[in-house]
């Protein structure tokens, strides 16, 4: 892609901004309105556990119906895209409908809610993820995209929430909005300058059952190595299992936590031995966002130290891990990989 060509890409993107800033407030606030309504068990009742996908809650039908109508009343009629997302039959549709695909000017990956499960117990926050990328067909991916929004989903007795988003090249912005007052402030992020995980947040995700046991082998290798022993009395770093991505990359912007990595999709050859099937892993749509926490500062790569490179589908797996700077990932990176090549669960490929 030529320079210029770059440049006028993220110059139309930007135009996308606040539209879909207006979509993630309208998506907030309905999930937000509709837990403080709605019983538990009504909000956690499963809606779709079809074979393909993740499975879709009660809440989760609440952000589709008002994303799919966003998307073809606000901005098809402008702009044609391809609106991927999960909810929406074959992972994706053409808007304006009957548009062909080739016509589409951009494509639009969205998780409404990312942390269903943490909203929907009322555990901790959820996020509406949004990327935006120039339409290269089904090659395009998370490298592509020039615009991204992230937006949260505040538990029902929590009045601050927070908002990011970038345009590719121009640095993250983040604002907090007080649900009790209407105000909007500035908020700056800044990722852990830590040169150590020592006394900080780190950790590998290991939400589900099936391979808990092999991940947490990693997890003390990697730490055993970068820290020592753990002395009588005393504790080396710590670990949060926040169940959702978007809520993972804030995380590391916001400083709380110095490395995660998701190395879900890489278990797949240990579950196979045990008889196993692959569980949910992260896929494309969880990291759509994941341009802010870099144009932020932090690092975000693959399993390998690679760029992520995952098409903009809804059926990809993931695998990614996140460092708070340099100094984390030089303490970590060569650790991580050198376990995950003697459990032969990588190539030897960077």
């Amino acid at each position: 892609m030529s320079e210029y060509r770059a440049s006028q890409d993220t110059h139309d993107a930007s135009e996308l901004l606040a539209p879909i800033r207006r979509l993630h407030e309208r998506v907030r606030d309905e999930v937000v309105a509709t837990c403080e309504s709605a019983a538990l068990e009504d909000l956690s009742e499963v809606s779709d556990d079809s074979s393909e996908g993740d499975t879709i809650y009660a809440v989760d039908r609440v952000s589709e119906e008002v994303l799919l109508e966003f998307f073809e009343h606000e901005i098809a009629p402008r702009t044609p895209i391809v609106l991927i997302a999960e909810g929406i039959e074959d992972g994706q549709i053409v808007l304006p409908r009957g548009t062909p695909e080739k016509d589409a000017v951009w494509r639009v990956v969205v998780d409404p809610i990312d942390g269903t499960r943490g909203i929907m117990y009322q555990k901790r926050s959820a996020w509406v993820l949004t990327g935006v990328a120039p339409n290269r067909g089904r090659d395009t991916n998370l490298q592509d995209i020039v615009l991204a929004v992230q937006t949260e989903i505040p538990l029902v007795k929590q009045h601050l929430c927070d908002v990011l988003w970038c345009v590719r090249g121009q640095g993250a912005h983040a604002e907090r909005f007080n649900r009790l007052t209407n105000e909007t402030q500035p908020l700056r992020l800044q990722p852990s300058r830590s040169h150590s995980i020592r006394h900080g947040f780190a950790g590998l995700a290991r939400f589900f059952p099936g391979v808990r046991e092999e991940l947490a082998a990693i997890d003390e290798e990697v730490v055993r190595g970068a820290l020592g022993d753990v002395e009588h009395g005393k504790a080396h770093c710590f670990e949060d299992q926040y169940l959702s991505s978007g809520g993972q990359l804030y995380e590391l912007m916001a400083g709380h936590d110095r490395f995660i990595a998701d190395l879900r999709p890489l278990m797949e050859s240990v579950l196979r031995k045990r008889g196993l099937s692959s569980g949910i892993c992260c896929h494309p749509y969880d990291m759509c966002t994941e341009l802010i926490a870099r144009e932020a500062g932090v690092i975000v790569t693959d399993e390998r130290g690679a760029k992520l490179t995952a098409p903009l589908d809804v059926h990809a797996d993931v695998a990614w891990c996140g460092y708070a700077n340099e100094h984390i990932r030089a303490e970590i990176e060569s650790l991580l990989q050198d376990a995950l090549k003697s459990r032969g669960l990588t190539n030897d490929a960077a």
